[in-house]
């Protein structure tokens, strides 16, 4: 990363979105380690054991997500997600060489900014089409008894396993990701303590949420 450049902390990440991001986390991984289990991939804790895990953390997944919709909706956090192509060829370009020459990052976070255009496309993507096409694929098997006869349960067992190797993909980018900050762990220290160190002079074009008045 570039050196000498001064930097400043802000506030970005509230209680709740550390605690649902750290949750989440969590329970995704447990999915995916039983869910593979479940297919044979590796024994780790007995197939029966896995099963058991894998509904009761699905279920409460489904449960909590449910609460994290609502909590967007209420707080108004829900625009953060609102897809943008202004700046996102910057930040590709970025990315792709730019960090790697010690460029600054064309984007600047803020509370009403959290997320640049690549990465609100892609939680929207996930958040939106990829988790609740995941936990709908597994609540039907959940329910798999109250189907009718001639379900397509093959279908959804291949459905829910790609968007899991998907998931999956993502979950390796991100932690990745979280690496790419000024320092190793600026991002991660981020969602822990809810304040993020960014660059005092990186020459930025921000935006506001929108609605909002600069």
């Amino acid at each position: 990363m570039a050196e000498g450049k001064k930097t400043q902390k802000i506030y970005l990440y509230t209680r709740f979105e550390r605690f649902w991001h750290w949750i989440q986390a969590l329970m995704i991984g447990g999915l995916l380690i039983t869910g593979f289990e479940i297919h044979g991939t590796y024994t780790l804790i007995g197939f029966e054991k896995a099963v058991k895990i894998h509904n009761y953390v699905g279920l409460t997944w489904l449960i909590m997500f449910a609460f994290f919709v609502f909590w967007l909706f209420t707080t108004g956090e829900w625009k953060q997600y609102i897809p943008t192509t202004k700046k996102l060829i910057s930040v590709i370009q970025y990315y792709v060489w730019g960090i790697f020459k010690g460029k600054p990052h064309p984007v600047k976070k803020s509370a009403d900014s959290k997320h640049n255009p690549l990465q609100r496309l892609a939680y929207l993507g996930i958040s939106a089409v990829l988790l609740p096409t995941q936990m709908a694929t597994g609540l039907l098997f959940y329910l798999y008894n109250m189907m009718p006869q001639g379900f397509p349960l093959s279908l959804l067992a291949i459905l829910h396993t790609f968007i899991a190797l998907l998931l999956l993909n993502f979950l390796v980018i991100h932690i990745y990701m979280t690496t790419t900050g000024h320092s190793f762990f600026s991002h991660i220290t981020g969602m822990i303590t809810g304040w993020e160190e960014v660059y005092e002079n990186t020459q930025i074009e921000e935006w506001e949420m929108p609605g909002k008045k600069p």
